[in-house]
């Protein structure tokens, strides 16, 4: 094995390849000290396209450079297939860097005396990928990739924002980085040029790179796989911020610390029909099924619910008793995030919007139960 590939990771999507374990980042200055990251707990797996959002100031950018080896960590670890990356000296980590990782910067940085071309085959010439009469080439195709083949021989500042933008995704591809790392990639950009770079991302996590994005634009998580909130240097639950999306961040880190996590094994049940609802269920992992019973074995399985779909909430908000059975799925177990009615009700006085939608929720399952009801009847009535 030569030692090129050993610098290079391997690929095989749905496994772990980034865990950030407990990163803590604090800053000094004549002012005394700020602490941005407050024991971060991270794990990233291969072929997402990861979304990291807050409000500015909340610690995205500072995570970021944690993932990337930029800036050293406080306290705590990062790990990138299972290496330790701030172990490694800073030349060790350069070089990795350099053909693990492609960085796309908000601002393009692409280097003004180069055409796009040039600054597309930059990357390769610092790490020394491909022979030299290779690497045109190989740019040149990911130019194509990105729709610039024609805009080629332009230097930046004869292109538009979005071929900027565009040219700097080629440019991180150069070296087939398995690891795509994105800072506010369309914070500059009009909606469709925003829309085109979504594209990109899309097809790149498609064909098994990792994307991780940091954006403060909530509307960009809309088509990403998975979404992280930071809010005050601290990660928001992932299954609130997934379930609830209309909270504040605020709410979102509060509700977080209200809720309790609860197991269930296959086929147990977790609501039983005509008892009372005493709370607010959202799943973690595994998946749940909605059944109406009927006579003998005629029970009818209404829906199945996933990972980051909610239950509880036609009971909590229009009163009375279970309408419906609610168990865990025959093949596998699941894990919950619970709140009390209590809580609940808090939540719905504290967010209109979110009461609203789940109000919304409500009546479209208790419509889809009514035409199941119907549908068993007319089976076992004729």
């Amino acid at each position: 094995m030569t030692k090129r590939t050993q610098l290079k990771l391997a690929t095989v999507n749905g496994t772990e390849l980034i865990k950030i374990e407990q990163v803590v980042k604090t800053f000094s200055n004549a002012a005394g000290e700020f602490t941005a990251l407050r024991g971060i707990d991270l794990t990233l797996n291969r072929g997402e396209f990861v979304a990291i959002i807050g409000k500015s100031g909340s610690g995205k950018s500072t995570l970021l450079n944690m993932l990337t080896g930029i800036d050293h960590p406080t306290a705590g670890k990062v790990l990138v297939d299972g290496i330790d990356i701030y172990a490694q000296s800073e030349s060790k980590r350069s070089l990795w860097r350099g053909r693990n990782l492609g960085i796309v910067f908000q601002f393009f940085q692409l280097l003004p005396m180069l055409n796009l071309l040039e600054n597309v085959m930059l990357p390769m010439d610092y790490v020394g990928m491909y022979d030299v009469d290779e690497r045109p080439k190989r740019a040149m195709e990911l130019l194509r990739m990105v729709g610039l083949e024609e805009q080629a021989q332009k230097l930046p500042r004869a292109a538009s924002t979005g071929q900027q933008q565009s040219a700097a995704i080629a440019r991180a591809l150069s070296t087939d980085a398995p690891i795509i790392v994105a800072d506010e990639p369309t914070g500059n950009l009009d909606s469709r040029s925003a829309n085109h770079i979504i594209d990109l991302f899309t097809e790149l996590s498609e064909r098994g790179k990792t994307i991780v994005m940091v954006t403060h634009d909530s509307t960009m998580t809309q088509r990403t796989s998975r979404t992280v909130v930071i809010s005050d240097g601290q990660l928001v639950n992932e299954t609130i911020a997934q379930a609830l999306p209309l909270l504040s961040q605020p709410l979102m880190k509060e509700l977080s610390n209200k809720a309790e996590k609860i197991n269930f094994a296959p086929n147990e049940t977790i609501i039983r029909s005509k008892d009372p609802v005493q709370k607010f269920f959202m799943i973690i992992s595994g998946k749940v099924d909605v059944v109406l019973h009927g006579r003998g074995k005629d029970d009818l399985t209404v829906s199945q619910l996933e990972r980051n779909d909610f239950f509880g909430e036609i009971e909590l908000m229009r009163g009375g008793k279970s309408v419906a059975s609610v168990r865990a799925a025959e093949d596998t177990p699941v894990e919950l995030l619970a709140i009390s009615r209590e809580d609940f009700y808090w939540l719905m006085g504290e967010s209109p919007l979110t009461e609203k939608a789940i109000g919304n929720i409500v009546q479209k399952r208790l419509d889809e139960q009514k035409q199941a009801d119907r549908r068993k009847r007319k089976r076992l009535f004729g």
